[in-house]
């Protein structure tokens, strides 16, 4: 194996990684929550973004981002649970021993130790997610030039008028503000941006950061569902896949 290959695999490769993909997909869950504040405009807005996406480049642009997240997303699992096993190996066994987190000597948080689980279940409704509204059924719309584009808005709408979704993708994300809690200075630590002097206030930037994600993602379904006709998400032209 090359010495390059050592490094990558090496304990802080696969940290250095870790934080790598992680701050790639810090960017998309930021990039992704700004695309969906289109839904509250309406109708028009939201399909009109979704439809932008799926045709620029003649399709090709979403199909390269998708290829290239799905590398992005196994090798943050992969190197996540890697990273995790190896720490584990090396902790010593002392039964209460103090460890050091990002505001000085304390217990852990429950937001480290459960990065794993959170990172697991995250994953899967990921699966899910896109499996729902990305090749679940959907109605057309007509379009101004005379072609077509999916109703996507009704399609959400629908899936959040149903309160186990409704308030089972609230619950999903407060798991997503939990990892962001700890990863998001987690990541800067393991790409070497940090230094003891600045980590309690990555720590505070890295909960605020936590918060306002997880705020943004819960009040989509929450507005959806009781503030929003479901009326307002049906297509004119029914049919299609």
């Amino acid at each position: 194996m090359s010495t390059n290959q050592t490094t990558v695999w090496s304990s802080v490769g696969k940290k250095y990684l870790n934080g790598l993909t992680g701050l790639m997909l810090v960017g998309f869950i930021i990039v992704h929550l700004i695309g969906n504040l289109t839904l509250f405009i309406g109708v028009s807005a939201f399909n009109g973004y979704a439809h932008f996406l799926e045709t620029a480049l003649h399709g090709w642009l979403i199909y390269a981002f998708e290829i290239v997240m799905i590398v992005i997303f196994a090798i943050h699992i992969l190197t996540g649970v890697m990273v995790a096993w190896i720490d584990k190996q090396r902790a010593r066994p002392v039964k209460y021993e103090l460890q050091r987190d990002a505001g000085g000597a304390s217990k852990k948080t429950l937001s480290s130790r459960t990065m794993i689980i959170t990172g697991l279940i995250l994953g899967a409704f990921v699966v899910l997610h896109i499996r729902m509204f990305k090749f679940g059924d959907h109605a057309l719309l007509p379009r101004p030039d005379g072609h077509h584009m999916k109703d996507l808005f009704g399609v959400v709408l629908e899936a959040f008028k149903q309160p186990v979704w409704a308030f089972g993708f609230p619950a999903v994300m407060v798991l997503l503000g939990f990892h962001l809690r700890h990863g998001s200075w987690s990541m800067l630590q393991s790409l070497g941006w940090s230094n003891d002097r600045v980590m309690p206030v990555l720590n505070r930037i890295a909960l605020a950061f936590a918060v306002l994600m997880a705020a943004g993602y819960i009040v989509l379904p929450l507005y959806l569902y009781f503030f929003v006709d479901p009326a307002a998400g049906q297509a004119t032209l029914p049919g299609g896949h």
